[in-house]
Formats: C-alpha cells, structure tokens, sequence
C-alpha cells in the first residue's frame, strides 16, 4: 500500500492545486448562501473524485495491471497516452494564458454563482472533480498506478482515498478559511482569486507538463523492465 500512495502523490497535488475549482469555491464564498454551498462543493468534489476511482479501480483491478511486480503492458500504454494527452493539455494552456498583469477569461456559468443552489454547488464540484479532462486524466492515471502496484483491493482502495483526500486540499481550504475567520476571510480569498485567476493558465500549463513527463517516464521505464 506503501508503494500505490508514493505512486499517486504527485498527482493528486496535480488535482489539488488546480486553480480553476479553487476560484469557484471562492465565489461561493462571497455568496449569501456560503455556509451551505461551501461544503456542498466539497461534498461534490469528493463524489466526483469518488466515482472515477470506482470505475476505474474495477476496470483495472480484475486486468492485471501487475505482472511480476512490474507493471502489466497495457498499464504502460495507458500512461504514455495519459503523459501526452497532459502534454498538449499543457500546450493548450500555454498558449491561452492572457497577458502579463491580466486575468484569464472566466468560464460563463461562473457568473451564476450567486444563483447556486446546495444540489448545483455539490453537481458543480462533481463535474469539476470528475469530468474536469484534466483532473480526470489525473484520477486515472492515479488509478493506474495503484492498480500496478498489485496490492490488494482494500489497499487500493485505502490508496485512492489518500489520494482523493489530499486532492481536496486545494478547494477545501477556502471552505475552512472561510468557517475559520468568518468575515476575516474577505480579504484573505479575494487575494487568493486574485492569484488563481492571475497564473490559472501559467500554473496548468507547468502542471501539466510535469505530470505529463512523469507519466510518459514512468512508461518507458515499464516498457523496458
């Protein structure tokens, strides 16, 4: 089990640093109904985070993504496309970052926040979490190289989950940021808006590139064991 959370760990701080997610549950924030969306979001994120984890451990579990302590073939293959989907991912970010000192055009549905309900903050967080290209590329990668790891099914499964929790860290700090310092907090989160919206492509981009060469390495290494 040891082996599957090393494996994962970058990528789950892939997930959790994402700037997007993170700028909308600071929206949330600053809405009247903060107090119930906030964590509403949370929940989301983490059932999104849940059911990709689900599907993909069972597809993966019964394939033997092990084959001798080394990774089984298909294992390999499914990182190298994994590696260089993140890296015209990050291609695509590069190129789309604004100019300097400017922020990045926000996505439409942001400006109907204020309207969210609990059911569309928690449906939002699942989409961003789960459906997100990016942090799914992510997710099942992770999955991948828990999979590899030939562990049992409750280790896997203990695995994934430290990789769900540390990839809510990111958009769970606002909450608690929030919950901790009450009307403090204004200032705190529109400061860290600021940033996330200010570096979101920058940030992705490098993400994505590292990640991505991690993955396409890992590949190599198994084709070659």
């Amino acid at each position: 089990m040891g082996e599957a959370i090393g494996q994962v760990l970058p990528l789950a701080v892939g997930v959790a640093i994402s700037p997007l997610p993170i700028v909308a549950v600071v929206l949330m924030l600053v809405t009247p109904r903060a107090r119930t969306n906030g964590p509403a979001f949370i929940v989301g994120w983490l059932l999104g985070l849940a059911v990709v984890g689900v599907v993909f451990l069972a597809i993966a579990g019964p394939s033997d993504a092990s084959d001798d302590g080394q990774p089984a073939t298909w294992v390999s293959w499914l990182k190298l496309i994994l590696g260089v989907l993140l890296l015209f991912v990050a291609l695509k970010q590069w190129r789309a970052r604004p100019p300097a000192g400017q922020p990045g055009p926000a996505p439409k549905w942001m400006g109907a926040v204020d309207t969210f309900t609990p059911v569309k903050a928690a449906g939002a967080g699942a989409v961003l979490s789960g459906l997100n290209p990016k942090n799914l590329l992510l997710a099942v990668g992770a999955c991948a190289a828990i999979a590899q790891t030939g562990a049992s099914g409750a280790d896997q499964a203990v695995a994934y989950v430290v990789f769900a929790l540390i990839a809510t860290i990111g958009v769970a700090a606002p909450v608690v940021i929030f919950f901790a310092m009450g009307e403090r907090s204004r200032q705190v989160l529109d400061r860290l808006k600021a940033r996330m919206e200010h570096g979101n492509a920058a940030i992705m981009a490098v993400l994505c590139l590292v990640i991505g060469a991690k993955l396409i390495g890992d590949a190599i290494s198994g084709f070659s064991a």
